[in-house]
């Protein structure tokens, strides 16, 4: 049995965590390739015009594995608890895929998160064990390992950062979820762009210090969904460090596009960018966007236009 994983939203999250899980069960499986051009065409023509961007990628990564693998893994995210909401798409992804694909001769499996219901993290992956034929003993142990291994990887990622801070440099905070500034075809290009133009660009997904959440009603204390509280803490945390703030959001995302506004209109320093992604191919506006956004921070630290 192989099971087919999808490179898109969560899987830049918990990526450690699921294939940990797989491992310690010694389960098979493959992950769609980085997204191309190819798989994001393959995903528009299968979602709504109104889907997000990310969420085209999605389908297309799944529709990549058809045919490769004997069961397709698709979470179900509701809730991480009363302050833990997040957005509509993730607890409606795995009704959303099976639909969409109804016409294809798939078998998928899924771990259901929803605390309101009774169920926890933990429980989602031993029910999800039980789908692949494992023991309540085996699916423990295997979750708890793969819990071990994502601390791991979230240490490491905040050593980076932590790393990334100490440099000498123009430091540019890129904000946005890690399913859009880690994706290859998305995101990638804005951090290589930023190292271009002889910035330090630091990931707003790769920190996970237990501060974050915190420091987020330093600029609001009414965000509902949780991911986006995470990202507003980290630049309450870091804004003092930080030269500049690039916001990353893929079209036409509904709880950035409120959230985005709040940022720019309570964050007065350092300056902030906001760049849409829409899926068009080439990137010659956003480079001259970006350009031109260095330059401006450059000016103002260099005091061009006190001189003025």
């Amino acid at each position: 049995m192989i099971i087919g994983i999808p490179r898109g939203f969560l899987y830049y999250k918990h990526e450690a965590l699921w294939k940990g899980f797989f491992d310690a069960l010694g389960v098979k499986y493959i992950i769609s390739p980085e997204t191309n051009r190819e798989i994001l065409d393959r995903g528009s023509k299968y979602a709504i015009d109104e889907a997000c961007l990310s969420s085209k990628v999605y389908l297309g990564h799944v529709h990549w594995l058809i045919g490769r693998c004997d069961k397709i893994f698709v979470p179900r995210i509701s809730s991480y608890g009363l302050d833990g909401e997040v957005c509509t798409k993730f607890p409606a992804l795995y009704d959303l895929v099976r639909n969409t694909f109804v016409d294809q001769d798939l078998e998928w499996i899924h771990y259901n998160v929803d605390f309101p219901s009774v169920d926890g993290e933990t429980t989602g992956f031993i029910k999800l064990g039980k789908q692949l034929g494992k023991s309540r003993t085996k699916s423990l142990r295997a979750y708890l390992i793969a819990k071990q291994g994502q601390k791991t990887q979230q240490i490491l990622e905040e050593n980076n950062v932590r790393e990334a801070m100490e440099k000498k440099g123009l430091k540019i905070l890129v904000v946005g979820h890690a399913y859009n500034l880690h994706d290859l075809y998305l995101g990638t290009p804005v951090f290589e762009m930023l190292k271009k133009l002889d910035t330090i660009p630091i990931s707003a997904a790769r920190v996970h210090d237990k501060e974050i959440h915190q420091a987020s009603h330093k600029i609001s204390r009414n965000i509902p969904w949780i991911f986006n509280r995470e990202l507003v803490g980290t630049i309450a945390h870091y804004q003092d460090q930080i030269d500049g703030i690039v916001l990353l959001t893929a079209f036409p995302c509904g709880p950035d596009s409120l959230i985005n506004e709040l940022i720019l209109r309570r964050v007065k320093k350092p300056p902030v960018l906001q760049l849409i992604l829409d899926g068009q191919e080439g990137t010659a506006g956003m480079e001259t966007r970006l350009e031109s956004f260095i330059d401006i921070i450059r000016f103002q630290k260099e005091g061009y236009y006190d001189k003025i």
